[in-house]
């Protein structure tokens, strides 16, 4: 689950690590469709505010914190696709996942299943701003360090709701407890007197000046122009544009040039976290970069996807495993999850690499630069990315709204936590300059390009 991006310093790591590394995972459901009997009953993760519980034949997903809780309003078995695979963990404990090479989320086994999960009070406009706001303050990473007084914000809120306020109030409550949050990870969407509202914060400065210059355009003249810049100016014409028009690739004399703006959806016809599109043209662009003095990594334009797809490509530039980062649910009380970067099966380039950023690398691409940096032939050039790691956590409201937010710690190999505060780059360049939105890209990598064939570090 990422969404669109999912701790201890190293030390730790080294401890916890066995405990996602040992026994294997059973499926929750066979193939007949039972749930494993070892599961029947009622389960509370660690941090993330859930609950499940299970039968016989299936599993209720429940949403929880504090005292309230309430069923998950969407209809499927797994909605989030934390429910595939199951491990014990102990007496009373198990984990839960959805890819035992992703996410893992640690539950505990309860006496009962709570009374105000079954009950059928109804959920008054105020009940709802109660359980956002504590929602935010129980799973939001890092608000101290952010100044974030969420009991402040939920008494202000509470002020504009009554039991009986209409959907027009409870919007404006709501987004008011959210006011000021930089964060992509953030969204609430409703609908108010018939018609959709989306509140989606966290739009890089970048993308707000491009959105500024065209607000008519929906980035489609600048993101032409970002493409042109690539294929024309810094491919010279022999470029190659592939996986469903995501990655760009070519040859600049001696160096590559990799430029990937999603982690997934590579083909219209394939699931948006299927690799084989990607792996074929790597294959390809590896193949090609064979010999050259360095290759860049340019995701100064990716919106994010699937860390599964992050580490899939950073696979392509090591030659061992190595640590990328750690990862916990916020209060989650539970052994952070160490993240590797593997070498990959298929053809790789383990000399010299230059990973662009800027303020729009975000989520799976900023995992993504992480994996890398973690590398000792990597090197980050551009500005500093978005800083939204974590994996984005839905919270679907029991009045059919849909709220979310990130509820994860990341932190790097060296200790640093790096939720909310982004990467920074060891070769500082300006990728998307204010008097140059649509060909500043361009100029920036050919200028990088420069120094490397001129040897500069």
């Amino acid at each position: 689950m990422k969404r669109l991006s999912l701790i201890a310093v190293a030390a730790a790591l080294s401890i916890a690590a066995p405990a996602f590394a040992e026994s294997p995972f059973w499926p929750v459901k066979a193939k007949g469709g039972a749930v494993a009997p070892e599961l029947n009953g009622a389960w509370k993760s660690r941090g993330y505010g859930w609950i499940v519980q299970f039968g016989p034949e299936g599993a209720q997903l429940f949403q929880t914190v504090g005292e309230a809780c309430y069923p998950d309003p969407r209809r499927e078995f797994d909605p989030d696709e934390i429910m595939t695979g199951w491990r014990a963990e102990g007496q009373g404990t198990i984990t839960l996942t959805g890819d035992p090479d992703a996410a893992r989320y640690l539950f505990d086994r309860l006496p009962n299943l709570p009374n105000a999960c079954i009950s059928a009070a109804g959920w008054t406009p105020d009940r709802i701003v109660a359980f956002a706001a504590d929602t935010f303050a129980a799973f939001y990473p890092r608000s101290a360090e952010r100044g974030l007084d969420w009991q402040a914000r939920k008494t202000a809120a509470l002020a504009q709701v009554s039991p009986n306020a209409s959907e027009a109030q409870l919007w404006t409550a709501l987004s008011g407890l959210l006011a000021g949050l930089d964060d992509p990870h953030v969204e609430l969407h409703g609908m108010v007197g018939g018609e959709l509202r989306d509140l989606e914060p966290g739009l890089s400065p970048t993308l707000a000046r491009v959105h500024a210059a065209d607000p008519q355009g929906d980035e489609k003249a600048w993101l032409q122009a970002y493409r042109e810049g690539i294929l024309t100016g810094i491919l010279k014409g022999r470029g190659r544009q592939a996986a469903n028009n995501r990655i760009f690739w070519g040859r600049v004399d001696d160096i590559g040039y990799l430029n990937v703006v999603t982690m997934g959806a590579f083909a219209k016809n394939a699931a948006p976290d299927d690799p084989r599109p990607l792996d074929a043209v790597l294959d390809e662009a590896m193949a090609a970069f064979v010999g050259a003095k360095a290759v860049i990594v340019d995701v100064s334009n990716n919106r994010g996807g699937y860390d599964g797809i992050s580490r899939r490509i950073a696979g392509r530039f090591t030659d061992q495993p190595r640590l990328a980062y750690s990862k916990v649910g916020v209060g989650a009380k539970a052994p952070p999850q160490p993240v590797k970067v593997e070498p990959a099966s298929g053809a790789r380039f383990t000399g010299p690499v230059y990973v662009v950023t800027s303020d729009i690398t975000v989520s799976a691409g900023e995992t993504f630069t992480l994996m890398m940096k973690a590398l000792p032939n990597v090197k980050l050039a551009g500005g500093m990315t978005h800083g939204a790691f974590s994996d984005q956590l839905p919270k679907p409201l029991p009045n059919g709204w849909a709220l979310a937010l990130p509820a994860e710690l990341y932190k790097a190999p060296n200790g640093d936590d790096v939720e909310g505060q982004g990467l920074k780059p060891d070769v500082p360049l300006t990728i998307f300059p204010e008097n140059d939105l649509s060909g500043g890209h361009a100029k920036a990598i050919e200028a990088l390009i420069q120094k490397i064939q001129a040897g500069a570090n």
